[in-house]
């Protein structure tokens, strides 16, 4: 087996449940503080049971941080969506490659567990630390066995469209979903088979929270419906919607006293679930959404991330008076008339993935500086995929154009960009000038 692992390895990882679970509190607790670093938005955040706090980003990459210092965590081949600790000292994540990675912390390596054929939006692991479920576009919740987690996962269908959250109910005998088909069904975790159609919201249902011991389950979704129904009956016991959609991140603090919900104007919220009453609610953001949201082990403060390339943690208690989630200001959001046409396109098309200097800043793309001439894939230490690497393309005033004139799913079939399409002739030209520019300036 690849990447310092082995079949035998893999098969023991998951043999060793009985290490300690105890938790400790996270570092900066009850204070405001940033993690930086990452190349790319936060799009998943988790705590382990050490204290460190686990970040999954654009930039393909996730970090462990501990005492606000990274580990670099390398190995999936496209933006990383979720990330989850697994309790005796490793992590889960799952991204847009279609696969989950299994990383071993000892050495920083991981193991590639395959069986979706869609993006992995959500992980949840069982009480008993035995299963994972997993939450995939391709329609399918997967059930992967940690005692084997090399053999292919169970693949439960049942939904007409992408999966986007799971949880597990607190036996683990039931894992339920949330669907852009505007479900959310509860499936028998023994048999795979689906138990019940919980709610139907008709727009997609994009995360979920369960409280089994209040006997609810949250659920928000793309047109902004934020509500709480019981478990027992499906029917509705709150509606929280305010007029921001879509809701794209929700948690619990560990006490299930706090709910909070991020959206997709850049709101966070956070709602006293025994009144069902808004606790906080305030702009983290200057613009765009909050992707992530996750609480501290010990519940005092929120961890956010969004389009910056940092975490931004709050305590609690000061969440009115929070500072914003800054930064620099994305270039992507810089107004069209502060820049030139060919840096706007830039901006717009290229600048989330790529820099333009030699240091490549962590971006899910490899650099553009002395992209004039530099054939396709040629890179040092980026792993292009293979279409790419073996490609006989060189870049150039033609290239570019012809890239982003037909956009990179015709031109360059089987690599991992992004589909991007300039449809105005001139529009291209302007940003061809722009590189020439703005690489050969990187080079004086």
């Amino acid at each position: 087996m690849s990447d310092g692992w082995s079949n035998r390895q893999g098969r023991a990882f998951g043999l060793g449940l009985a290490l300690s679970l105890a938790a400790l509190p996270c570092a900066g607790a009850g204070e405001f503080f940033t993690l930086k670093g990452h190349g790319g938005p936060i799009k998943g955040i988790d705590v382990t049971q050490d204290g460190a706090i686990a970040t999954a980003s654009f930039d393909n990459s996730v970090g462990l941080w501990r005492d606000g210092v990274p580990l670099w965590l390398e190995g999936h081949r496209a933006a990383v969506n979720v990330v989850l600790d697994l309790p005796w000292g490793a992590l889960l994540s799952g991204a847009d490659d279609f696969d989950l990675r299994l990383w071993n912390l000892d050495t920083g390596t991981s193991v590639a567990l395959t069986g979706h054929q869609g993006k992995v939006m959500a992980l949840a692991l069982s009480p008993d630390g035995r299963t994972v479920a997993s939450a995939s576009w391709d329609g399918f919740v997967g059930l992967w066995d940690l005692t084997d987690p090399l053999a292919p996962p169970r693949l439960l269908r049942g939904h007409g469209s992408g999966v986007n959250d799971v949880v597990f109910s607190r036996d683990g005998t039931l894992v339920y979903s949330g669907s852009s088909d505007g479900t959310v069904r509860a499936w028998d975790v023994a048999t795979g088979a689906p138990k019940r159609l919980l709610l139907e919201n008709g727009f997609g249902v994009n995360k979920i929270v369960l409280n089994e011991a209040a006997g609810w389950l949250a659920y928000g979704a793309v047109d902004g419906v934020t509500r709480i129904v019981s478990l027992e009956t499906g029917e509705q016991i709150a509606d929280l919607t305010l007029e921001r959609r879509p809701i794209l991140a929700m948690a619990a603090n560990p006490e299930g006293s706090l709910l909070a919900i991020g959206d997709g104007e850049g709101y966070i919220s956070v709602i006293d679930t025994g009144a069902w009453r808004y606790a906080a609610d305030f702009r983290a953001t200057l613009r765009g959404p909050v992707w992530a949201l996750h609480f501290s082990s010990d519940g005092e403060n929120i961890h956010a991330g969004g389009l910056d390339t940092a975490m931004y943690s709050w305590p609690v208690d000061g969440l009115k008076d929070g500072a914003r989630m800054v930064g620099e200001t994305p270039s992507f959001l810089v107004p069209a008339d502060a820049v030139g046409n060919g840096e706007r396109q830039y901006n717009r098309k290229c600048s989330i993935c790529h820099a333009l200097g030699p240091d490549g800043e962590r971006r899910a793309g490899p650099t553009l500086h002395r992209i004039m001439g530099r054939a396709a894939g040629a890179v040092e230490d980026y792993p292009y995929s293979t279409t790419l690497a073996t490609s006989d393309i060189v870049w150039s005033d033609t290239s570019i154009d012809a890239l982003f004139d037909i956009g990179p799913d015709d031109y360059i079939t089987g690599s991992k960009m992004p589909q991007q399409i300039i449809t105005d002739p001139q529009d291209r030209q302007d940003l061809i000038a722009f590189l020439k520019r703005a690489t050969q300036a990187n080079e004086e």
